[in-house]
């Protein structure tokens, strides 16, 4: 029991590890990115409200619309209030509205949308929320620029390796040929000795073949020749 028991609480903190690891993997994404773009849609029971809340660095810049996509009269409150806590955008009745402001000090927005004179209605909103850092999006369209200029370097060693490996490919075509070429000659070389060969062979065969016959023929003479003379001899 002691044993599942450490288990089970082994697995509950890998899992709260997790946890933590991916929210603040998040998060980090979230505050160094250069900018955000959210689209929401939301439902408001009737006579509700309902807030968001955006971060906003200093100096950066927000951007917020509500649409009222269905529902009772089509239309819903809209307001919205900076990190001190003040309605920079008062409450109006409307379809659709929107507002942007560029945050000097930066902080959480409150975005409220409200549904509070419907009393049976419910409304379908569409929020959308954008956020905008200029400084990051120098430093990043800098890095792009950079990105560009390396990009550029890479595509230029690119093309070198490029016609490097065609001069390689070129000269082992040509290192190809000569090669069969040569292959082709010593084939021909070697037909040429084999032939040859066979034809000495015959030659040399034939010459002796002649020789033996040649002198046959002069021992054959002159022992017939030999024999006539003894017996034409005169008897005593």
């Amino acid at each position: 029991m002691a044993d599942m028991a450490h288990v089970s609480e082994t697995i509950l903190l890998l899992f709260i590890f997790l946890f933590v690891n991916v929210v603040v993997s998040e998060t980090d994404w979230a505050e160094n990115s250069p900018g955000l773009a959210m689209d929401y849609r939301i439902h408001i029971d009737a006579g509700k409200e309902d807030c968001y809340y955006q971060y906003v660095h200093p100096g950066g810049t927000i951007f917020t619309s509500m649409n009222v996509l269905k529902g009772g009269d089509g239309m819903a409150g809209f307001a919205v209030r900076n990190p001190r806590g003040q309605v920079v955008h008062p409450y109006a009745w409307k379809q659709n509205s929107e507002y942007e402001e560029v945050s000097e000090q930066g902080g959480y927005y409150a975005i409220c949308i409200d549904n509070q004179f419907s009393k049976f209605s419910d409304k379908l909103i569409n929020l959308y929320i954008t956020t905008f850092r200029p400084d990051l999006w120098e430093q990043y369209t800098a890095e792009l620029e950079q990105t560009d200029i390396h990009v550029a370097n890479f595509t230029e060693s690119l093309r070198s390796v490029d016609s490097r490996i065609n001069v390689m490919l070129q000269q082992q075509a040509q290192s190809r040929a000569r090669e069969a070429r040569d292959y082709q000659l010593l084939l021909d070389n070697n037909n040429w000795v084999f032939y040859w060969s066979i034809g000495l062979c015959v030659a040399l065969v034939a010459t002796s073949v002649t020789q033996v016959v040649i002198i046959r023929r002069l021992l054959g003479d002159t022992g017939l020749g030999g024999s006539s003379s003894s017996s034409k001899a005169p008897r005593a």
